[in-house]
Formats: C-alpha cells, structure tokens, sequence
C-alpha cells in the first residue's frame, strides 16, 4: 500500500473513530457511570467487534449487503432499535455504578457483538474497505486496514470514556447525573438520525 494511501486511511480512521456516535455516546456514559476502569471491556469490545466487522465486510459481506440491500436495511433498523433500548437504560438511570449492582456496564462480548449492529460501524466499514483496499494485493490491503483501525480505533474512543470517568466527582450530585443521563441518551438517539435516513 503506497504510504499516501496509509496516511490518508489513519486520518480516515482516526476521524471516524473519534467523532461522536454510538458507541462513544455510551462510553461517555459509561465512563461516567462506572468509572474508566469498569469501562474497559466496552472499549476492547468495541476494538475487537470492529476489527472483526471490517474483515468480514472485506471478504464478501459488503457484496452481499450491496445485492441484498434488505438485508443492509434490516441491519440498521435492529441496531437503532438496540440503541434506542440502551439510551432508555442509560435516560432511567440514577445513580452512579460503585460496585456489583443491578446496573452494569457493557460486557466485552455486548461491545463486540453490537458493532455487527450498528449503523455507524457498517458505514464506516463500507466505505473504509471500498476506498482502501488495493485489487492487485487485495487481502494483504483487507488485513491492513483492519490493523489500521485497531490500531486507532480503542486509543480513540477511550477518551470519551476518560472525559466520562473526569466528570464522575461533579455528577456524582443525584439531579446532575439524571440531567446528564438523559442529555446522553438524547444524544445517543440523535446519533442515529444520519444513519437511518
């Protein structure tokens, strides 16, 4: 892969990991909710479902989800019907996460698994592995741009987790922290508008 064409896709990847979206809506969150720490298996699930998103986009399902629109459809209706139940979760939500509660923070595999669902994701993907990959080297440039986005993705999104976790001290008041909830949930759902038209 020339190095122009590197550069160019971790900027891609930098910028679309960063920006706001689904998945660092609810790592801000989660950040505040449960602290940084308690958050870490969201981050690297949120890395490792990508990373496996962007190789299965890679080695066929971005065609088939271009012969199949339906099913590309399907796809972001499910994921904005999971978002807006995690955006109600997060809205009813009144105190911060301390220990074993009730209330928990998004497991690995949940973080994983959700990027196969979310519409963000499948955008990104798309056009990630339609605009970087090389025909003539084609599955040396799939594995490249997955080894891009890991590489970016996580240090990316964990600092919405890290912005999230900062504010906890001064949420930590009740009336706060439901005003804050219900603004991330809000933005959770705005998230989706975009998408979904």
């Amino acid at each position: 892969m020339p190095l122009d064409t590197f550069l160019a896709l971790i900027l891609f990847a930098f910028t679309t990991s960063i920006t706001p979206g689904p998945n660092n809506m609810m790592l801000f969150a989660s950040g505040v909710n449960f602290g940084f720490r308690r958050t870490i298996p969201h981050m690297l699930g949120i890395g490792a479902g990508f990373f496996s998103l962007l190789l299965g986009v890679g080695l066929g399902l971005g065609a088939l989800l271009h012969t199949l629109p339906v099913v590309y459809t399907v796809l972001k209706f499910a994921g904005g019907a999971y978002l807006v139940w995690i955006a109600w979760k997060i809205a009813s939500s009144r105190s911060l996460g301390e220990g074993k509660g009730a209330v928990k923070p998004m497991s690995f595999l949940s973080a994983a698994a959700f990027q196969w669902v979310n519409p963000k994701a499948w955008v990104m993907a798309v056009t990630a592995m339609a605009t970087y990959t090389i025909q003539d080297i084609y599955l040396v440039s799939v594995l490249i741009v997955g080894l891009a986005f890991a590489a970016v993705n996580v240090p990316s999104v964990s600092t919405w987790a890290g912005f999230g976790s900062a504010l906890r001290e001064w949420l930590s008041d009740p009336v706060r922290l439901k005003w804050f909830n219900i603004t991330m949930a809000a933005l959770l759902v705005l998230s989706l508008w975009p998408m979904l038209i």
